[in-house]
């Protein structure tokens, strides 16, 4: 089975928790038979390949995603970049055609399209093998899961089929209707769309060719940047006559707002929380080395990490967004390919950060044009080199690194150091790689 999992937005409606960096499915809030925690992508990752364990896997994402994704799947991987964001129907195309001309999957194949973050159980990727089965098929150039509503919401668009039957051609699509249409549409057999479907790869690569003018996924993805913004929804979907759609009965939910995502947690309490008895309907998620302590409370959610801390009734947290589009922060807490960093403190002329860096993985070799650093080892081994001495590095260890010297350091066993620097104008910016000597 080939699968493409959309990876997209900032997922401001869980903050503090996401930000510009780390959107919602990358959060761990999720308790494993471990005793871990894992993230919406890394449930949903461990769900294909325990259903099918051959699935050729690939995440259509961008640029800023793909350190997070590598540290929490590794590198093994497969990932569709997007150079900007165009929409959903240039990335789709971008990623169809990724799996033809880098991963050589045959156009005769049938690649099934979700979200990489909804919350079901292993029946619903029993349900996506049943999709690209039926594609297979060849009865129609498009098979959409339907999923049946569970009460008439007013956040998805609906699917009309023909027919009762499990596998149904469709006969139209409603856009988001209200409530009361939504019963409406309901009674009529309508399924919710949630924006899964399947197709040959050959199909979308000659709509790929019908709307942009390109030879190969290189040349693509040179162009990506000059294609027209347009949704899978309007270039396709309603322009195909032959659309097929089947029912999906098991549980489907849609975590993108802090009530949904609560109601999905096995534990009330993740991090450093206490919530006294007369607490009622009360989450606390903590990713600071503070205790947060609620008494007397009734369907809130706190939840607290470097970015801030939220206070909040559950129905009205879903209208976080506009009050977070106002804050002006950088981020205080990103995941990277080699490890991950937290801001510390922020001064007018320093920076500090506290740096994660995983056994066997090192930082870019880079220099800075506007700013000193100095290295304190916390903990592990490791070895540091600044313009091109090596040295070996442990607990206790402090490497000076002035600016423009070019400087990295390797991790043995996992390296924790604080990183502190110092200058006028500290920005992301003044950063510039270079091969190692």
């Amino acid at each position: 089975m080939n699968i493409v999992l959309l990876s997209g937005g900032s997922g401001k409606r869980l903050w503090p928790l996401s930000n510009d960096i780390r959107s919602k499915q990358f959060i761990k809030i999720f308790k494993t038979e471990n005793n871990e925690y894992e993230s919406m992508v890394q449930r949903v990752y461990r769900q294909i390949k325990s259903v099918d364990a051959d699935a050729t896997i690939t995440i259509a994402t961008s640029k800023s995603q793909v350190s997070a994704i590598h540290n929490q799947l590794g590198e093994n991987v497969g990932i569709s970049i997007e150079p900007c964001r165009r929409d959903t129907f240039p990335a789709i195309a971008l990623a169809t055609m990724y799996l033809i001309d880098v991963l050589k999957v045959d156009p005769e194949e049938s690649v099934v399209i979700c979200p990489v973050d909804p919350y079901v159980e292993d029946d619903y990727f029993e349900a996506l093998k049943a999709l690209s089965q039926q594609s297979d098929k060849g009865e129609a150039n498009l098979v959409l899961m339907g999923i049946e509503p569970t009460y008439p919401s007013e956040k998805y668009g609906y699917i009309i089929p023909e027919s009762a039957e499990q596998t149904s051609f469709v006969s139209n699509f409603k856009e988001k209707p209200t409530e009361e249409v939504a019963k409406e549409y309901i009674k009529q057999g309508a399924l919710w769309n949630g924006g899964v479907f399947a197709y040959k790869l050959k199909y979308m690569l000659q709509k790929a060719h019908e709307l942009i003018d390109f030879v190969d996924y290189q040349d693509l993805f040179q162009k990506y940047d000059s294609l027209t913004k347009i949704s899978f929804d309007y270039a396709v979907v309603e322009k195909e006559d032959r659309i097929q759609v089947q029912r999906f009965h098991g549980m489907w939910k849609d975590l993108g707002t802090w009530n949904t995502l609560t109601e999905a947690m096995e534990e009330s309490i993740v991090g450093k929380g206490v919530a006294n008895d007369t607490c009622e309907g009360v989450h606390i998620l903590n990713e600071l080395d503070v205790p947060v302590l609620a008494m007397g409370l009734r369907d809130v959610v706190i939840s607290a990490s470097p970015e801030g801390i939220l206070v909040s009734d559950k129905e009205q947290s879903s209208y976080i967004k506009p009050y977070v589009d106002r804050f002006e922060q950088q981020v205080m807490f990103a995941e990277k390919s080699w490890g991950s960093y937290r801001v510390m403190d922020v001064e007018n002329e320093s920076l500090t950060i506290k740096v994660t860096l995983n056994p066997g993985h090192c930082m870019n070799y880079h220099s800075h044009q506007n700013r000193d650093e100095v290295w304190v080892v916390l903990s592990g081994t490791g070895e540091a080199i600044v313009d091109g001495w090596k040295r070996e590095i442990r607990a206790g260890d402090v490497v000076q690194m002035p600016r423009e010297s070019k400087h990295t350091v390797i991790a043995k066993t996992e390296l924790k150091l604080i990183e502190v620097q110092l200058g006028e104008a500290i920005t992301v910016e003044d950063k510039v790689k270079h091969e190692v000597e």
